[in-house]
């Protein structure tokens, strides 16, 4: 019988993101399937370098211990088996727990989502993510080439969302465009606060844990609007 998924975190990601494969991903771009290949089996025992989701990946198996495993990151990659073997390879080299890998050879990875049960989707291809987000899926896109600022705080997990759409649903945003600054305050102003059922949630927002507990919902404003903006309508609590 496999290991249980239940209450577990997993997290999908490509082998661009996990690996710094840019060189190899030139050559493809530049040429074809073949050089690519090529590429990776004469390199097939060099173990690729960090990309800039390995520090997150990291932190995140982190959470796992011999007691408890909390979360699983799979490798959902375009490359083909072949090539994957040396992302395999390398993700043993590093000592990362990964067990599980899909490579599906430049087939969209969108598909293989809802079979690994997977809760978030981490690619380097944009159009990856998209794909992902249009189907249902919370998905975001790493930037292959951007500092690696999570090393700089090796023993925490940072994430920002952005509220409009994310956590919340576009409907602010989407009054804003329409009407302005002025529609947009008078909307905000008028819906009602609920900590626990917001008017129009995201399709990622999951309801409040602690309904009775009843605690104050949490106001936010920008600082250095101008002209003032009106409070904005955040929920205090979500379930994780």
């Amino acid at each position: 019988m496999g290991a249980s998924l239940q209450g577990k975190l997993v997290v999908a990601i490509s082998s661009r993101a996990l690996f710094d494969l840019e060189e190899e991903n030139t050559v493809f771009e530049q040429s074809d399937d073949k050089a690519y290949m090529a590429m990776q089996m004469q390199r097939i025992d060099q173990p690729a370098q960090p990309g800039v989701a390995f520090s997150l990946v990291k932190k995140l198996l982190a959470f796992n211990s011999d007691e408890q495993q909390r979360v699983e990151v799979v490798i959902l990659s375009r490359n083909d088996p072949v090539s994957g073997l040396r992302v395999m390879k390398s993700a043993e080299h590093y000592k990362l727990q990964i067990a599980r890998c899909t490579f599906t050879r430049g087939e969209p990875p969108w598909r293989y989502l809802r079979p690994l049960k997977a809760n978030l989707f981490l690619s380097a291809k944009s159009e990856d993510v998209r794909s992902a987000l249009s189907n249902g899926f919370p998905a975001a896109t790493v930037a292959t080439r951007s500092m690696k600022a999570s090393d700089l705080h090796p023993h925490e997990v940072r994430i920002a969302f952005d509220g409009d759409a994310v956590l919340f649903s576009d409907e602010a945003e989407r009054v804003y465009a329409k009407g302005g600054l002025d529609k947009f305050i008078k909307n905000e102003v008028k819906k009602p606060i609920n900590p626990c059922r917001p008017a129009h949630s995201s399709p990622y927002w999951r309801p409040c844990i602690a309904c009775k507990a009843k605690a104050p919902p949490a106001f936010a404003s920008a600082p250095h609007s101008s002209p003032p903006a009106a409070p904005l309508r955040m929920n205090a609590r979500f379930a994780p």
